[in-house]
């Protein structure tokens, strides 16, 4: 069988950013409580000219070069910060990065789940043509509102990543075990741009459901906790892999345990910087695992734990190809992240009450970001460059 996973991933996250510090302070909270209990640091800030589209084509444009474009005949967007309720956004992006139009271009979505279906899908679509390659883009904006229980897990951004054949990051392996129940711990009706969560029945479906798949992976695939040499999580705040992952640590050997725990905060690292990406969330402790963890080889085995409020779930992984830490972008991730700029609490709020929405016609957007923009919204069509 065709060797087929990720080829290049980037990220892009705006270049704004809130010290979840100050946020405690202008709320009344103590700051140990967002920074340890909830376990973050910094929160992205979306500037109105910025938007999924924006933000995809930002992530694409780091790693897609000329032989990418004669090769990628599909491009998936994964979001549930929809732009339109007809209209995908993979439209918009596929012409920013001048990509064929003899391409297929869809949005998916199923709340935090979505990326990871449309990069299996990719995954199989390669396998079956394997002289072709896909465009994954998860990318999202977290919005709770403000002052409220959901704020400090607020974020944004974009991960992309190009699956091909002999892929030089890693395999994706055709073990996955995957779940769906309906439950309301998080939704988003039409007519809100903010989510409705509950957020201990979502922490409670969360590690319900990693547990009962573990199980179930163990059972279909033959593996012990001992074979796997990391867990990445989809983290809307870093503590929630950490209380899945503990359920099954007693599992493992004591060394072992130590290792994957290690490899957990490297996991993190990232995530305590943006906040939420919802799509990307699980994609960007991917990304920063191998950005921070040292220690890691080609061959190793790294499980995924994708989970999606509503809810979905899907547990499978991926093996490290040989050489694969030349081609993670280290150093670009950590000069973005370095680069940005951190705003006062009220300029954050002004930020955030200025992000347009379906409703708004006929607006201009004042700020510019280096790479693409969302100039505004003219008879209901949003303009891009």
């Amino acid at each position: 069988m065709t060797v087929v996973g990720i080829d290049k991933i980037g990220f892009y996250t705006p270049g704004y950013v809130l010290d979840l510090v100050a946020l405690a302070k202008a709320r009344g909270d103590e700051p140990d409580k967002y920074t340890i209990g909830i376990g973050q640091d910094y929160q992205a800030v979306i500037p109105p000219n910025e938007d999924i589209v924006t933000m995809g084509a930002n992530a694409a444009k780091q790693i897609i070069d000329d032989q990418d474009r004669q090769k990628i005949d599909m491009v998936i967007v994964a979001t549930e910060s929809g732009i339109d309720n007809s209209k995908s956004s993979a439209m918009y992006i596929q012409r920013l990065l001048g990509l064929s139009e003899f391409s297929r271009t869809i949005e998916m979505k199923q709340a935090c789940y979505a990326g990871t279906y449309g990069l299996m899908q990719a995954r199989d679509y390669v396998t079956l043509h394997p002289e072709k390659r896909v465009l994954v883009i998860a990318a999202d904006i977290a919005r709770y509102g403000l002052a409220t229980p959901g704020e400090v897990t607020q974020g944004g951004g974009a991960v992309a990543m190009i699956v091909a054949a002999n892929p030089k990051i890693l395999s994706i392996n055709h073990d996955s075990v995957y779940m769906s129940r309906d439950v309301m711990d998080f939704w988003r009706p039409l007519d809100r741009s903010e989510a409705i969560v509950d957020g201990h029945l979502s922490t409670d479906v969360y590690k319900e459901m990693f547990m009962t798949l573990w199980q179930r992976y163990v059972q279909q695939n033959h593996k012990s906790i001992d074979e796997l040499s990391a867990f990445v999580f989809h983290l809307p705040y870093t503590k929630m892999g950490k209380k899945a992952l503990l359920q099954i640590l007693p599992q493992a050997t004591e060394q072992q345990q130590s290792l994957l725990m290690n490899h957990l905060q490297e996991s993190q690292r990232f995530s305590r910087q943006v906040g939420n990406l919802y799509t990307g969330s699980v994609y960007l402790s991917l990304l920063s695992l191998l950005c921070h963890a040292s220690d890691l080889q080609s061959g190793d085995d790294i499980a995924v734990f994708s989970y999606g409020s509503g809810a979905e779930a899907e547990l499978y992984s991926v093996t490290l190809q040989s050489n694969f830490e030349e081609y993670v972008p280290k150093t670009l991730l950590h000069d973005l992240l370095e680069k940005r700029q951190v705003v006062s609490v009220a300029t954050y709020e002004d930020i955030f009450k200025q992000q347009l929405t379906r409703s708004q016609i006929d607006t201009t957007t004042a700020m510019r970001s280096t790479g693409y923009n969302l100039l505004g919204i003219q008879d209901g069509m949003r303009i891009y460059e």
